[in-house]
């Protein structure tokens, strides 16, 4: 019971982690590449740092959820085999 309830909690907090970073993350790069990068560095147009910053933040988004489906297979297959032990 004791182990079902950690792996509960374990398989919570990586969810609530990763919730918490495609929010913050993508909005966070696409203000700050939009206004630093592309703007204040580059020197580009306000229409052309819209259309970069926005392909910032659309991989970020990729990359985070690759992320956690890496580390979801990961911890799913570590469960299973500690199961397995048994």
């Amino acid at each position: 019971y004791f182990r079902t309830e950690g792996s509960l909690t374990s398989t919570l907090r990586t969810l609530l982690f990763f919730t918490a970073l495609m929010i913050t993350l993508p909005v966070g790069l696409y203000f700050s590449s939009k206004a630093y990068v592309f703007e204040g560095t580059l020197g580009m147009s306000d229409r052309d740092s819209y259309f970069y910053a926005a392909i910032v933040a659309v991989v970020t988004v990729h990359v985070v959820l690759a992320l956690f489906v890496y580390v979801a297979w990961n911890e799913g297959s570590r469960q299973w085999r500690e199961g397995k032990q048994d």
